[in-house]
């Protein structure tokens, strides 16, 4: 009788972003990103899941105030703050959500739970808070009457002549930063997951939802084909399911590189998008690739030091 052989798993892995766009990473983020790395990286060395090893990254980075997500989301036009968060565990195919949710610290958290507590996958807006509240998450203070009104003129400069100088002014700084946090990670027993965290953009109408809660969107896990976490340009990447397409590319067989190349490929000459991804496959081959300038990534498998840069190919 020939003796079964023994899979050998690949060595466990995190990869880690915060944000694409066009404004210059600065130390603080490298460092707090580098941080993330690590403290996700922890779960894996001690036998945690995929899916723990992401919130943990993204706790992290939503902690820092550094980012635009948790206590570094943005006020929004009506001088609110309003976050979204998702995670997927590629082991079950479950996910959570949440979308606009207010005065908590950890939206990836909240997300959690809904993935956890609940049969659903995607809570939002007050009620999304409530069910926050009654798991006592920690929260993050109110935005005071000043911010608030800071906020909702800041688009309205005085004078004739500024206004439209400013206006663009205003709409090329929100544009240009897309502090969206994500991560994705590989465990010791070949297990995937993904997720995602942001504040928004400050011109944002109230009510909108982009990418990062909408599953398939703005992240998707299956651990029999890859994980992805996106940021960019939310409408663009939701209007061809961009997490979605990449996984399903993985799974007919391209690699990391080749499917993240063409999808976002197709997004930019499709619809003029413009993203950043996280792309990790069931053997622990990955991609990090972006359309925009730069974009704040890193990765670490456990040894030396956590790899984090602001422009990948």
């Amino acid at each position: 009788m020939t003796p079964a052989r023994s899979v050998k798993r690949p060595s466990s892995i995190i990869l880690a972003h915060g944000g694409a766009g066009m404004r210059v990473v600065t130390a603080a983020q490298c460092e707090c990103l580098s941080d993330a790395l690590a403290a996700g990286h922890e779960v894996l060395h001690r036998g945690g899941s995929a899916i723990d090893a992401v919130e943990a990254a993204i706790r992290a980075l939503e902690a820092s105030g550094l980012f635009n997500a948790g206590t570094g989301s943005r006020l929004q036009l009506d001088g609110a703050r309003r976050m979204d968060a998702s995670l997927m565990d590629g082991h079950t195919l479950r996910a959570g959500a949440v979308a606009a949710i207010e005065r908590v610290r950890h939206p990836i958290s909240a997300a959690r739970l809904v993935m956890d507590q609940t049969a659903h996958v995607l809570l939002v807006g007050d009620h999304a808070t409530r069910f926050a509240r009654h798991f006592k998450l920690d929260r993050q203070p109110s935005t005071s009457h000043v911010q608030r009104t800071a906020a909702r003129t800041a688009i309205q400069p005085k004078g004739p002549h500024r206004r439209t100088v400013r206006l663009f002014e205003d709409l090329y700084e929100q544009i240009e930063r897309r502090e969206t946090v994500g991560a994705v990670a590989l465990d010791g027993t070949g297990n995937l997951a993904a997720g995602a965290s942001t504040g928004g953009h400050s011109i944002m109408l109230p009510g909108r939802v982009g990418d990062s809660p909408l599953i398939g969107c703005g992240v998707y896990a299956d651990s029999d084909a890859g994980a992805v976490s996106l940021t960019g340009a939310g409408e663009t990447i939701i209007r061809l399911a961009v997490a979605k397409e990449i996984v399903d590319r993985l799974a007919s067989g391209a690699s990391p590189a080749t499917a993240t190349r063409l999808t976002l490929d197709k997004l930019v000459k499709r619809i003029q998008g413009a993203a950043g991804a996280l792309v990790l496959a069931p053997d622990g081959r990955f991609a990090i690739r972006h359309t925009t300038p730069r974009m704040c990534a890193g990765w670490w498998k456990g040894t030396g030091k956590p790899v984090v840069a602001d422009r990948f190919k």
